[in-house]
């Protein structure tokens, strides 16, 4: 070896090498690269070194010359390389014993060799090098091993510039249609019949070569003549190599490829049907029933497949009768072979079942009655869902306890199943009898299974039904079309095998609350459904997902039954008392939910149902003591406890009275604002007892925020659930609820005022005039007058908080003003606030990006307007503020703002705005008269550069009546205006 091999040897070892010597044998071979005469010192390698690093190295050095420096390279170093590289891979071996031979090394090098032929071919074919593949089949008489190398190279011709399985550039793509054509035109008949003959003389004696050499004429296919090779030499050729049991798989299957790029060349369907007519497919139905791991059966089911969806393709895309039957016979052949390769074989990733059965059942859908043949079909399309979305028995244990493993698995079988419950509610459609049966046998067949080892036949049995009724209307639910009525009395009165499961347990309750509609109609059934849910397969069930999911479900039950279910008043709650129990006295710590499966649900469901006036008043009322009053000591024995715990059990006990809050708050749904306090006032006491226990919460603990945040909720309950009978308990409560609260804790505190004074109206003033001026003076302390910037870039946690804060005082002033409380900004206390206010309203409603809180910033203004100023020349109800609305409102929101180019007539919401702005313009009119409109000829409209002609009509228009003629003048008086401005106006 001489220092260039010894390097290249070196550089390619991967075991115990010296990294220094290494590193500058890699630096020795890169000087080398980079010499002039390195395309004369590879070829010379290439033909006598022996060794395959050496080989390799040069053929990939050869290949990156010719990419990078193709264009610099000058003819006789081109014409050595063409010249000698091709001479390589046809064997031409030059007159010297020590010559080595590439086309016989490993196949990583002839793979090399062929990637710089078809690199030459890249820049040299047909204008340079014209001759090169007629000149290689000249060679193809010396044996396999030129064969194989001239298959590679067609091999790499694909995949580096043909094949657009591979992203393209545009210049490749420009370069793949100039070689294609250019093939066409001169060679592609001689290779397509070096093909048939060379797969002809060695499907016996060279297996491996026939299948090297179709899988090559595979590629090709769908850019050649497709009657080169489907034709009456190579069809059948092709169907005795696959059905040939002598030859080996591997020629078999290719022979399937090949059949297969003819089935899904790209075809006009009047040439295309005719073709898979003349393949007679029916021949090789019978291969794919044997080992399901062979690559023989993957071979051919995709051919199957593939041919299945050009008949179908053919049948949506042909018109006439003839042609739609033809096509229609032919689908109806290949299917049961398609059904049997969708249930047992490994389908191949190109194919979408779900895509062509669904093309298939579409196909079903105009026609008035399916026949025998295609009910069979939807049965067999049936089982393929069925099939499809069993999950895999491996997983049973991890998803029973859904630990990692098995929460990935349910989430890709959720996503897996959503196209194939797509399928199965269109099959429902067409043919909405045969799949109900299929369903119900399928349960039957589920049940007839007593082992617990069908766990994933019964969960898909059950998820099938579970599907099927998201497509049926509520009046089909309700009648119980079909065999429904056989179905949903089955699902009850059965105990499935498999129901310890948490798969099976879940779906099994999901479908009972589906099909409530019909239990409805049917209240016989009313007591399976209470046992569903109250046994150990739904509240008790032994699996800690499935009893608090039960718990919800059986609340959307409640729900719908509602009075129905009061005379198992009593039976619900004896079932339910252990589990209550365990809730209102279990350590928070051991709860494993929260959210919407956190055991609540359970309260809301029992409150429903004892909420009822149909409940006799004392029962109602024992009902409810017996609920509220372990919920109420779990709050005060929790308040005790806290107040001494640890610091890690403080976030135990403080969670623990936040559930019961949480609780109580479930339970009060049921009740409603008339039982409470009209009819029954006794539980009304009860509510206003319990609020008193909750009120402690907040003097105890003022600063922990979950527990604040859950008694506020429970507040709002109040309000709707005792109405005015609240009102003792408010000033106490808004005055621990404003005690040291933060800015997002004054978001909350503003959405409960906003309640009250929506429920209560100007009977909130006198708490609204105490209340009003210490939320004034926590938000105008933190929030400037002239509001929040919007900045640039990246908003903090703090700033989205005084963001949301601004927010909600605007909706909150907005509520004040539009419910007759304004006379609460003028109050001794709230005067001070009243100044920062309007000036934050005003700066709003000129500035604010949203427009629609904008609009509200001019409503709060026009609701002022008309409650604090007179008609025209009366005394002022508040001094300053009729100069304050003429000068600043009127001109710079009503005017300045209007005209900025970003003001869009075209926007819903900014037309509505413009609407608002135009009221407030009448309004001001109404109350000033023609002290606003002086101030307009005066001051405003000079400022703005209106024409003094085009002022005094919009005078007139506003002393008018007519408010849409007013509106569109306006804005067409704007429009004009940013015209003759560009825009550019200055807003003061």
């Amino acid at each position: 070896m001489d220092d260039l091999e010894q390097a290249i040897v070196i550089s390619f070892e991967t075991g115990a090498v010296d990294s220094a010597l290494k590193s500058q044998a890699v630096t020795y071979c890169q000087q080398i690269k980079e010499t002039p005469s390195i395309c004369s010192i590879c070829i010379e390698k290439l033909w006598f070194s022996k060794l395959v690093q050496v080989q390799f190295w040069c053929l990939q050095t050869l290949q990156d010359v010719l990419r990078v420096k193709y264009g610099s390279m000058s003819l006789d170093e081109k014409s050595y390389v063409r010249k000698s590289v091709f001479s390589m891979a046809c064997l031409e071996v030059i007159d010297n014993e020590n010559a080595g031979r590439v086309v016989e090394g490993p196949p990583f090098v002839k793979n090399k060799l062929a990637q710089v032929l078809a690199t030459l071919i890249y820049y040299e074919y047909p204008l340079i090098w014209s001759s090169v593949f007629l000149d290689f089949m000249l060679h193809l008489c010396k044996g396999a091993v030129v064969i194989d190398m001239f298959c590679r190279v067609l091999n790499a011709l694909d995949d580096e510039l043909i094949s657009l399985d591979y992203p393209r550039t545009p210049e490749e793509i420009s370069v793949a249609a100039r070689v294609k054509d250019a093939m066409r035109q001169q060679c592609v008949p001689q290779i397509a019949r070096a093909w048939y003959d060379i797969v002809s003389m060695y499907k016996n004696s060279d297996p491996d070569l026939s299948a090297t050499v179709l899988d090559c004429m595979r590629r090709f296919v769908s850019w050649i003549d497709i009657g080169l090779v489907a034709n009456d030499a190579f069809v059948p050729l092709l169907f005795e190599l696959i059905l040939s049991d002598g030859l080996s798989e591997q020629v078999r299957g290719a022979a399937a490829g090949c059949v297969l790029a003819m089935v899904s060349k790209r075809m006009d369907p009047q040439s295309k049907l005719p073709l898979l007519q003349t393949l007679q497919i029916s021949r090789v139905f019978g291969l794919v029933s044997g080992d399901v791991d062979s690559d023989l059966v993957s071979k051919v089911s995709a051919l199957l497949t593939g041919y299945a969806v050009e008949v179908l393709e053919c049948h949506k895309r042909l018109n006439s009768e003839d042609t739609k039957a033809v096509s229609m016979d032919l689908l109806n052949e290949v299917l049961p072979s398609v059904f049997y390769v969708m249930q047992k074989c490994e389908v191949d990733s190109t194919f979408s079942i779900v895509q062509f059965l669904l093309g298939y059942v579409s196909t079903l859908k105009g026609l008035p009655a399916l026949k025998e043949k295609q009910l069979l079909h939807i049965t067999q399309i049936l089982e393929v869902i069925r099939i499809q979305i069993c999950y895999d028995p491996m997983y049973r244990n991890n998803l029973n306890s859904l630990d990692k493993t098995g929460l990935e698995e349910e989430d890709r079988m959720s996503e897996f199943r959503k196209d194939l419950f797509v399928l199965l509610r269109t099959v429902g459609r067409v043919a909405p009898e045969v799949t109900q049966h299929f369903i119900r046998n399928s349960l039957a067949n589920a049940v007839e299974s007593s082992s617990e080892s069908n766990v994933e036949e019964v969960e898909a049995a059950l998820s099938l039904l579970y599907s099927f009724g998201e497509s049926m209307t509520e009046e089909a639910m309700k009648t119980g079309s079909g065999c429904l009525s056989e179905l949903i009395p089955m699902l009850l009165t059965t105990q499935f095998p498999g129901h310890s499961h948490r798969l099976v347990a879940l779906v099994y309750l999901e479908n009972i609350t589906r099909y409530m509609k019909f239990i409805q109609e049917n209240s016989q059934y009313i007591p399976n459904v209470l046992g569903a849910f109250l046994d150990d397969r739904g509240l008790h069930h032994q699996n800690f997902y499935v009893s608090r999911r039960a718990g919800y479900l059986f609340m959307r039950v409640v729900k719908l039954l509602k009075s129905k279910l009061v005379p198992f008043i009593d039976k619900i709650l004896q079932n339910l008392q252990d589990t209550l129990s365990q809730l209102t006295t279990m350590n928070f710590a051991s709860r494993e939910l929260s959210g919407t499966e956190d055991g609540s649900h359970i309260f809301e469901a029992i409150g429903i149902i004892i909420g009822l006036e149909d409940v006799p008043a004392e029962k109602q009322s024992d009902y409810l003591s017996l609920l509220l009053t372990p919920l109420c000591q779990q709050i005060e024995a929790g308040l005790v406890q806290a107040k001494v715990a640890s610091s890690e059990d403080f976030p135990v006990k403080i969670a623990n009275i936040q559930f019961a809050i949480v609780a109580i708050n479930a339970l009060s749904k049921g009740f409603n604002e008339r039982l409470v306090t009209a009819s029954r006032p006794g539980i009304g006491l009860m509510f206003k007892q319990t609020l008193d226990v909750l009120l402690r919460v907040l003097i105890e603990f003022p600063k922990v925020e979950p527990l604040r945040s859950k008694v506020t909720s429970f507040i709002h309950r109040m309000v709707d659930t005792l109405g005015s009978a609240v009102f003792p308990y408010l000033p106490k409560a808004l005055e621990q609820l404003l005690a040291d609260s933060e800015p997002k804790e004054m978001v909350g505190f503003m959405v409960l005022l906003n309640q009250l004074i929506c429920k209560f109206n100007s009977a909130l003033h006198d708490i609204l005039e105490e209340v009003y001026p210490v939320v004034a003076v926590r938000i105008f302390n933190v929030i400037p007058r002239d509001g929040l910037p919007s900045r640039p870039g990246a908003v903090t946690e703090e700033m989205r908080e005084l963001i949301e804060l601004q927010r909600m005082l605007y909706t909150f002033l907005h509520v004040i003003a539009t419910h007759d409380l304004s006379s609460v900004f003028l109050t001794p206390k709230s005067r001070a606030y009243l100044d920062p206010m309007m000036q934050l309203v005003l700066n709003t409603s000129c500035n604010h990006k949203d427009i629609t809180v904008r609009k509200a910033c001019v409503q709060i203004f026009i609701k002022l307007i008309k409650d604090w100023c007179a008609e025209p020349y009366s005394e002022e109800k508040v001094p300053g503020f009729q100069n304050f609305v003429i000068e600043a409102f009127a001109t710079n929101c009503c005017l300045y703002s209007v005209l900025d180019k970003s003001f869009n007539f075209s926007d819903a919401n900014t037309h509505a705005l413009f609407g608002e702005i135009i009221t407030a313009q009448k309004v001001m009119y109404e109350k000033f008269g023609n002290t606003f409109l002086m101030h307009l000829m005066s001051k405003s409209f000079p400022s703005a550069h209106i024409p003094q002609d085009l002022a005094e009509q919009y005078c007139q228009k506003l002393q008018g009546n007519d408010i849409r003629s007013l509106k569109s003048y306006y804005q067409s008086l704007i429009e004009n205006l940013r015209l003759q401005q560009n825009g550019s106006h200055v807003f003061r």
